[in-house]
């Protein structure tokens, strides 16, 4: 079957327009996925986004039948507005987008974490739609004495993510440390002072989720890497201990610091359980709660999951941290290849 019969794709990544005309399938990170590509006939192409070529991008787009988007919320000082207006726009004219914009704003955002927080993947959480409902509702919540995790709606790198622990509740006093800084940093505040400097997260339609802070934190988080609903990896990542005579850093010191992260394969024993409640559980549950069709599902995305309590028997429970969708990279190299005949699935159906 000749490429023009299967399809033509973009592979659609951040940089500025010297990136994007020497942009080419054998010098980005992304290599292995376009030869995955070709090997499967179908004939891939790079699409280097930046807002000043959002017309090019689009023009390039028009004439494929699919995009696979690799972009973060917010990088390179641009956030995803004009790019995700513009994919909305190709779709409309019948190319096919992975993650799609509406389908990120219904899996892809921090809310997704209050929406599906029936599914026994989360533990103490809150959302605050408006800066009124958070001033009015969190300093309660803080005043309980476990630290709070506050996160923006729509971000990546730990921008718009507080730790935020009340020290002097006499003077409404808080040590608060943000995400995004990867260091240790902290900084005494008044809870109220505090609040106001959120005020940014709720501009537009911005929301903030509030959640118990995770005290097995230090002990990593999982990441698990899917192509639609069948996992494919997992990754470890586990902050750096402070001292090399211990094995883990306190929790004071873990909020967003750099973790170095291990890849495995689906078929981890460590993570077997991890795996079947995904795939038998909330997976098959997850559409109908964010309002997405399972075919919408995205090609590739990820889980991060925190360490709960433990169970019987010892037995690990997990805590959803959030889902990737805008940008998912690194991903275990087993991925690549059910990412490619993935797309291969989706095109033979347009």
């Amino acid at each position: 079957m000749s490429a023009d019969r299967i399809g033509r794709v973009a592979l659609l990544w951040r940089g500025d327009r010297d990136p994007r005309q020497n942009a080419t399938p054998r010098n980005d990170r992304l290599r292995p996925v376009f030869d995955a590509l070709a090997d499967l006939g179908i004939a891939a192409q790079p699409a280097v986004y930046c807002d000043e070529v959002v017309d090019e991008v689009r023009d390039q787009l028009l004439q494929l039948d699919g995009v696979l988007v690799w972009v973060d919320p917010i990088g390179g000082g641009e956030d995803r507005s004009k790019l995700d207006v513009m994919l909305q726009e190709v779709s409309s004219h019948g190319v096919w987008v992975s993650a799609h914009p509406e389908v990120i704003q219904k899996m892809g955002t921090k809310e997704v974490l209050f929406r599906t927080r029936r599914l026994g993947w989360a533990n103490d959480i809150h959302l605050y739609t408006t800066l009124a409902e958070f001033k009015e509702q969190f300093p309660a919540r803080l005043a309980l004495g476990q630290p709070r995790v506050l996160k923006q709606n729509r971000g990546n790198g730990g921008i718009g993510v507080w730790k935020v622990d009340l020290t002097d509740n006499d003077n409404a006093i808080a040590r608060i440390q943000h995400a995004a800084p990867r260091d240790a940093v902290t900084e005494e505040v008044v809870v109220a002072t505090f609040m106001d400097r959120c005020k940014e997260y709720f501009a537009g339609a911005g929301k903030l989720i509030d959640q118990a802070f995770v005290s097995r934190l230090p002990e990593g988080m999982i990441r698990a890497y899917l192509v639609r609903d069948e996992v494919v990896g997992f990754a470890r990542q586990q902050p750096r201990a402070s001292s090399p005579h211990t094995d883990t850093p306190p929790p004071s010191e873990v909020l967003g610091l750099p973790a170095a992260k291990t890849m495995y394969d689906s078929s981890e024993p460590e993570f077997a359980n991890l795996k079947a409640r995904l795939e038998q559980e909330w997976v098959p549950a997850l559409p109908g709660l964010v309002g997405i069709d399972k075919s919408e599902l995205p090609l590739l995305w990820d889980a991060d999951f925190l360490y709960g309590p433990k169970a019987e028997a010892n037995v690990d429970t997990y805590i959803l941290c959030e889902i990737n969708v805008s940008s998912v990279s690194p991903f275990p190299p087993q991925a690549v290849g059910k990412l490619a005949h993935a797309v291969h699935a989706r095109l033979a159906r347009q």
